[in-house]
Formats: structure tokens, C-alpha cells, sequence
């Protein structure tokens, strides 16, 4: 229950500590899904959709960028989806290890040191 706890204080602060970044990640998908969605004449919201889609690589492929510049700009997107994911990761993975270190058991954390260094 101990790692449960710590990794659930640790997690919430780590993400109250990279917000600025995610928020500002997630502001800029949901701009230039906003561009997109002007120069292919999408609603607002096919827009918005389609941007979270590509961002997280998902592309389910039922709303597609037809025009060059759209197709440039859902490369950018994807690449920056793909920031937003690896910091999401990067932030559990971290917290995770920080709790396993404080209330995992010595033998346990010893072999795996072994095993994996």
C-alpha cells in the first residue's frame, strides 16, 4: 500500500510540475488541428478530433489531410504528439523507479541491479 501511495503524491506533483509543457504541447496540436481544419474546410471539431488523432499516432484514417500544407502540418503535429506521449512516459516511468527505490524490497532492488546493469 506504501508504494501505491507514494507513487500516486509522487506522479501528481511530477505532473504539477511539467503542466506548463503539456499544456502548452496540447495548446499547440489543438492550434495547428485548428489550421488544418481551415485549409481542408473540416468543422471545428473534425479538427480538433482529427489533430488528437494524429497526435497520438493512432490515425484511425477516417478524416485525411488532402492538400500539401495540411499534410506538412500533420507531420508537425505527429511529432509533437509524440513529445507529449515520451513526457507523459518519461514522468511515470521516473516516479514509478523513485517508489519501487523507496519501499521496494532490498533483495528485490539488489537482483535487478544485477541483472539489468
Amino acid at each position: 500500500m506504501g508504494f501505491t501511495v507514494s507513487f500516486i503524491k509522487l506522479t501528481f506533483w511530477s505532473f504539477y510540475l511539467v503542466a506548463p509543457l503539456l499544456v502548452f504541447l496540447c495548446f499547440l496540436i489543438i492550434l495547428l488541428g485548428q489550421i488544418v481544419c481551415h485549409i481542408e474546410k473540416w468543422k471545428k471539431f473534425d479538427g480538433l478530433y482529427w489533430s488528437f488523432i494524429t497526435a497520438t499516432t493512432v490515425g484511425y484514417g477516417d478524416i485525411r489531410p488532402l492538400k500539401k500544407a495540411s499534410k506538412v502540418l500533420s507531420v508537425v503535429i505527429a511529432f509533437v504528439g509524440v513529445m507529449l506521449t515520451g513526457i507523459i512516459i518519461a514522468v511515470t516511468i521516473h516516479t514509478a523507479s523513485i517508489a519501487l527505490e523507496k519501499h521496494g524490497d532490498v533483495r528485490v532492488l539488489e537482483y535487478m541491479k544485477e541483472k539489468f546493469n
